[in-house]
């Protein structure tokens, strides 16, 4: 209770779940699903992307809007996502602010189905991300740290839409080892 689940460096090297396929797309997504980080195509998605972030997720945020994502981002974000040419929602992200809906409220209200929130900052913007990342794990939703984690789980998202359309494999270990 109470624990933070931003992953340091020493925790993102020691996963706990393992995707195989015969390519790399095929086993980043059953690794995803298994880790209960799939995201939904077209799914709503909250970003909180820190200043030194903001440059390496113009990718994401290009792909997540031509897949059909509906974006909601705190001020910081969506400024930058809106020099994109890219329509967003924004949140008040200050939790102590009682002005309309916050970040929380719209995860906890299931608004957004995923979040994307990297870290950097000032103690408060410590806080706030504490909360935002505290809310998706309560609430059960992907919550990204990362750019490229994030990155991987979008590009993959169209190969678990439907269960006949699946793009990937599935066989047993011995299988795969027989490459």
């Amino acid at each position: 209770s109470g624990v933070d689940s931003f992953l340091g460096p020493e925790m993102k090297s020691t996963g706990e779940v393992m995707g195989i396929d015969y390519n790399f797309t095929g086993a980043m997504k059953k690794a995803l699903i298994s880790s209960g980080l799939n995201v939904n195509p077209g799914s709503p998605i909250l970003l909180s992307i820190a200043n030194p972030d903001k440059t390496d997720s113009e990718n994401l945020i290009k792909i997540l809007h031509q897949n059909g994502h509906k974006l909601y981002a705190t001020q910081g974000t969506a400024k930058m996502i809106s020099k994109l040419g890219i329509d967003v929602v924004t949140v008040e992200k200050r939790l102590s602010n009682n002005v309309g809906e916050n970040v929380v409220d719209i995860i906890e209200n299931g608004t957004v189905s995923a979040v994307i929130n990297t870290v950097t900052g000032d103690r408060q913007t410590l806080q706030d991300g504490f909360h935002i990342r505290r809310a998706a794990t309560l609430k059960k939703i992907p919550c990204f740290t990362s750019i490229d984690t994030a990155l991987c789980a979008i590009q993959t998202e169209d190969l678990s839409s439907s269960f006949t359309k699946r793009k990937y494999n599935i066989n047993s270990i011995a299988n795969y080892l027989e490459l």
